[in-house]
C-alpha cells in the first residue's frame, strides 16, 4: 500500500489544528460573554452600582405607586355649585359654624380643615389646616363662638378640643389643649356634639351609651338609651333636647334641665317620635327645634311638629309621610334644611333630595362620591346641601328649597292685605324665581 506524501499530512494536521484553536476560542469567548451577564444581573440584584439600573429601577416603582393610588371621583352636574379637594385621605365628618362663616371637615389624612363659605361659589376655594398628631379625628364640632372645635380621635377614643386663634394676616392658629378628656365609652362613638347655649357637650357610642358632659371634661350623667344599639344621636339647635334613633322603631328624645345659675340638674324624657316599624336610620331637627324628620328601615321618611307641651304628655304631630325605598336595604343618612321645606336622603353615593310639604321627589344625584356618603347637611342659610364621601366635599344648590319659597310667597302674597307687606313678600317671591332662573330650574 502507498503511504500518502509528507508535506501533505503537514498541511492536514496545521489545517485541523487552526480549527481547533478557532472552536476554542470562541467557546472561551462565550464563556467570558456569559460571566459578565451573570455578574451584571448580580449587581442589580443586589443594587451594586450601575447607576442606570437603579434610576430604571425606581422609576419602575413609582411608576407603580401612581398606579396604586387611588384616582380622585370625578362627578359633574348642573346643580352641582362647588367640589373641596384639598384633603388627601377619605373624608368622614363636616360641620358649619354657627356664624355661616365656616365649614369644618376631618378626614383619615390626619387633619382638620377649615374652609371659608364666602368662597364656594368663587373658582379657588381656600382652607386652613389643622394637624391631629398621631391619630385622626373621625368627627368634628365647632364651638357656639367659634372660637374652638372638637374633635373625636379614631385611636386615642376620646375627645380633644382644638382653640383657635386669630392672627395678624387673619389666618388662625389652632392648638390642642394640653389634656383630652378621659375615656369613658365601652363601644365606639358614633356621634358627638356641643350645644349652642355652651353648657354641655354630647357623646354617643354603638352601643346604647349617651354621655353628657361639662366642658371640663367631666360626665355630667348618663343614658342608656335601650334600644339595642344607636345609629345617630344629636342635640336639638335650641340646645334643650338630646335625641338619639337606633335599632327600635321609634326615635326618643330627652331634656336636658339646667338650673337658673347655670348649674347641671339633671336629664328627664321629653318625648318619643312613635310611628315606624323598623328601626330608624336617621333623624334631623329644623333650625327651630319646631320640626323634625326620620328615615327607617321600613322604607319611609317622616316629618313631624315637635313643638308641643310634652310635660303635659302632649305628643309630636306627624305632617308628612314620605316613600324612601333605599331605606329598607341599606343604612341612609338625613339631613332637613333650616326652615324644614326640604329633607335629603342619602343612600350609598346618592343624594335624593324631596319637598317635605308636598313630600315629592325634586332632585336626584347618582354616585356623587366613590365611597358611601359619610355626612350629609344644609348650610345655615339653606341655600347650599353639603356631602362628604371621598376625598371631597361636594355643595348643590338646593333648587327645591327656592321652589318652596316660590310656593309659600305666592300663597301669602293671596292673601296679604297690607302693602307693605305685599312688597316683602313680592321681593323674597322675585329674588327666589331670579335664583331658579339662573340655575336653570325655573319651572314654567
Amino acid at each position: 500500500m502507498e503511504l500518502p506524501q509528507m508535506p501533505e499530512l503537514m498541511g492536514l494536521s496545521l489545517l485541523l489544528g487552526l480549527l481547533a484553536l478557532m472552536a476554542t476560542a470562541a467557546v472561551a469567548r462565550g464563556w467570558r460573554r456569559a460571566e459578565e451577564e451573570i455578574r451584571s444581573a448580580g449587581q442589580k440584584a443586589n443594587g451594586v452600582p450601575l447607576d442606570k439600573s437603579l434610576r430604571s429601577k425606581k422609576q419602575k416603582q413609582q411608576q407603580r405607586t401612581r398606579k396604586e393610588k387611588p384616582q380622585q371621583h370625578n362627578f359633574t352636574h348642573r346643580l352641582l355649585a362647588a367640589a373641596l379637594k384639598s384633603h388627601s385621605g377619605n373624608i368622614s365628618c363636616m360641620d358649619f359654624s354657627s356664624n355661616g362663616k365656616y365649614l369644618a371637615t376631618c378626614a383619615d389624612d390626619r387633619t382638620v380643615r377649615i374652609w371659608s363659605t364666602k368662597d364656594f361659589l368663587q373658582r379657588e376655594h381656600r382652607s386652613m389646616r389643622a394637624n391631629v398628631e398621631l391619630d385622626h379625628a373621625t368627627l368634628v364640632r365647632f364651638s357656639p363662638d367659634c372660637r374652638a372645635f372638637i374633635v373625636w380621635l379614631a385611636n386615642g377614643d376620646t375627645l380633644r378640643v382644638f382653640k383657635m386663634t386669630k392672627r395678624e394676616d387673619g389666618g388662625y392658629t389652632f392648638t390642642a389643649t394640653p389634656e383630652d378628656f378621659p375615656k369613658k365609652h365601652k363601644a365606639p362613638v358614633i356621634d358627638i356634639g356641643i350645644a349652642d347655649t355652651g353648657k354641655f357637650i354630647m357623646t354617643a357610642s354603638s352601643d346604647t351609651a349617651v354621655l353628657i358632659w361639662n366642658l371640663k371634661g367631666q360626665v355630667l350623667s348618663t343614658i342608656n338609651t335601650n334600644q339595642m344599639n344607636n345609629t345617630h344621636a344629636a342635640i336639638s339647635p335650641c340646645s334643650r333636647f338630646v335625641a338619639s334613633c337606633g335599632f327600635t322603631p321609634d326615635v326618643k328624645v330627652w331634656e336636658v334641665c339646667f338650673g337658673k345659675k347655670g348649674d347641671f340638674q339633671e336629664v328627664v324624657r321629653a318625648f318619643e317620635l312613635k310611628g315606624h316599624s323598623a328601626a330608624v336610620h336617621f333623624f334631623a331637627f329644623s333650625n327651630d327645634s319646631r320640626r323634625m324628620a326620620s328615615v327607617s328601615k321600613d322604607g319611609t321618611w317622616k316629618l313631624w311638629d315637635t313643638d308641643v307641651e310634652y310635660k303635659k304628655q302632649q305628643d309630636p304631630y306627624l305632617l308628612r309621610t314620605g316613600r324612601f325605598e333605599e331605606a329598607s336595604s341599606m343604612p341612609c343618612r338625613l339631613a332637613l334644611s333650616p326652615d324644614a321645606q326640604v329633607l335629603a336622603l342619602a343612600s350609598g353615593s346618592s343624594i335624593h333630595v324631596y319637598n317635605s310639604r308636598r313630600g315629592e321627589k325634586e332632585e336626584c344625584f347618582k354616585q356623587v362620591h366613590g365611597e358611601c356618603i359619610s355626612d350629609l347637611a344644609f348650610d345655615i342659610t339653606g341655600r347650599l346641601l353639603a356631602s362628604c364621601g371621598d376625598r371631597a366635599v361636594r355643595l348643590f344648590h338646593n333648587t327645591p328649597g327656592y321652589r318652596a319659597v316660590v310656593e309659600e310667597m305666592q300663597g301669602l302674597l293671596k292673601r296679604a292685605s297690607n302693602e307693605s307687606t305685599r312688597q316683602r313678600l313680592q321681593q323674597q317671591l322675585t329674588q327666589a324665581q331670579e335664583a331658579l332662573k339662573s340655575l336653570g330650574a325655573l319651572k314654567k
